[in-house]
């Protein structure tokens, strides 16, 4: 039959987590309290960078950015998915999934410069400390976090123009617990080949060139504590840290995007989507920020203000 002929789909439904309903019920509270717990962090990152002086720093900044961002990252996904988890139908029309695609996928390639402007300006702290402010101006500051929102919105706009001009008839069954590229263009009856071309040029610009920058900057900084007679033990287990996040988010957003077709198992669709639309949101505040010596001491102080106010 030709694809004209055939009824265009105008609802997904999507699989989630199937099983009995201790299942759903454990699973669904598990995502509710890194929800909460996520954005929870990020909030209390994002308020704490503005209200302290000493934390108005271009670092303090990059991170409040990636706070903010990952606040609304978890956002995208995880209310569907509690909804979904106890509601009778867990359908989504067309309209809402590509919304959810787009926003996802902009929000993921946003973070992944902005993280690589993290890894940058660590560089540029720890191996040229005296050109430090000068190199990270205000300007740069402006400009990094700007440019990182436009890239990503404008790559994420492009690769949902060419998926939501493929036709869909049938199934309408999503396998997976949100809408994501690979198991949306598995739906397709027509030809995808120019979507996937394009999704994968732009997988790879987004993705690998602030991969590389992250590791060429975590590589400078490296070769410059093992010069240091002091301060190894010190800088060496935070820069790794941040590297170890880094790595596991670039590494899984590019095993899912460069050759999205590739991927069909529900299983590995969904742990790798849970690394990084889950795990890593959750685990940024704590590598990055709630370990600094500078949060905790202006985390300290808000808790102390509080109480005093309180009591």
């Amino acid at each position: 039959m030709d694809v004209e002929n055939q009824t265009r789909v105008t609802r997904f439904i999507l699989v989630g987590f199937p099983g009995n309903w201790g299942v759903r019920a454990t699973v669904s509270l598990m995502f509710l309290v890194a929800c909460i717990l996520t954005v929870a962090e990020n909030e209390i990152i994002v308020l704490l960078v503005q209200q302290n002086l000493p934390l108005h720093k271009p670092m303090y900044f990059f991170l409040a950015n990636v706070s903010f961002l990952e606040t609304w990252y978890i956002s995208v996904t995880v209310p569907k998915l509690l909804f979904s988890f106890w509601s009778v139908s867990n359908s989504i029309s067309f309209t809402h999934c590509m919304i959810q695609l787009y926003f996802f996928i902009a929000l993921m390639c946003t973070e992944c410069v902005l993280l690589a402007a993290v890894a940058y300006d660590r560089c540029v702290a720890i191996c040229r400390p005296l050109h430090y402010p000068t190199i990270t101006s205000h300007g740069l500051c402006f400009l990094l976090p700007l440019g990182s929102c436009t890239n990503g919105f404008g790559i994420s706009l492009a690769k949902i123009y060419f998926i939501s001009c493929l036709s869909f008839c049938g199934p309408n069954v999503i396998n997976h617990f949100f809408c994501d590229i690979s198991p949306v263009l598995n739906l397709s009856c027509t030809d995808m080949s120019t979507a996937e071309l394009v999704d994968f040029v732009l997988a790879l610009v987004i993705f690998l060139f602030p991969l590389s920058l992250t590791v060429l900057s975590y590589g400078c900084i490296l070769a410059t504590i093992l010069r240091m007679p002091t301060g190894k033990q010190k800088a060496f287990p935070t820069c790794a840290s941040h590297l170890v996040v880094v790595t596991i988010f670039c590494s899984a957003t590019i095993f899912m995007y460069v050759w999205p077709r590739a991927i069909h198992a529900f299983n590995m669709n969904t742990v790798i989507s849970i690394f990084y639309a889950i795990v890593t949101p959750a685990l940024n505040p704590f590598i990055y920020c709630l370990r600094n010596r500078e949060v905790r001491e202006a985390l300290k102080k808000l808790a102390y203000c509080q109480a005093i106010r309180s009591g």
